[in-house]
């Protein structure tokens, strides 16, 4: 049986991200249960904003290709996006829309993403948990042919759920991570047997 393998990151440039956070640990779940795991940081993807005119100029920032890449080479996302006023991150978005770009006349666009599964997690001070910017990027991430699984996790006084290690303190909300990615790699698993 082939083995499924994961992109994992979260959706903010900021150093101690409550989402990067919670990408680790999903990481860190997807590993145990035998998945390929590569956990990256956007902050490691530097990209100005897109602009078609500086596309044309000087073509793809090596991050995106980069970022681009790494997609390509895996079977699934797992993103923890941020809500930042009711929605996905400029950061995130941006990421997306320089690597949906087609690198040649006869590629499709967003191709890289075409038939991917992902599952979709957010961490929040809020109520909310962040759940607002869930329907956003859900909604984004299906225009562009990702299968996007129905559950998500939505961890709301993200400021108080995790400990000093970068764990989170509430039990069950870690096991709902666990179900989480346990429910993609089940999915790929069944979508390619061999």
């Amino acid at each position: 049986m082939k083995t499924p393998s994961l992109l994992v990151f979260g959706g903010s440039l900021r150093a101690g991200s409550y989402n990067q956070k919670l990408a680790a640990i999903a990481a860190a779940r997807a590993e145990a249960a035998g998945a390929a795991v590569t956990l990256v940081a956007l902050r490691d993807f530097p990209l100005p904003l897109f602009d078609e005119d500086l596309e044309q100029a000087v073509g793809k920032p090596a991050p995106a290709a980069r970022l681009k890449q790494l997609i390509l080479d895996h079977d699934a996302l797992v993103i923890a996006s941020p809500e930042y006023n009711s929605s996905i991150t400029g950061a995130l978005k941006n990421a997306i829309d320089w690597v949906s770009r087609a690198d040649t006349p006869d590629e499709k666009p967003a191709a890289a993403f075409a038939g991917k599964s992902a599952v979709i997690l957010s961490a929040s001070p809020g109520g909310y948990g962040g759940k607002r910017s869930l329907a956003a990027l859900r909604s984004i991430l299906g225009n562009i042919g990702v299968r996007v699984l129905e559950d998500e996790v939505a961890v709301p006084a993200a400021h108080h759920a995790f400990d000093e290690a970068g764990q989170l303190i509430d039990p069950e909300q870690s096991s709902a991570v666990e179900r989480l990615v346990l429910s993609l790699i089940a999915t790929l698993r069944e979508k390619n047997p061999d």
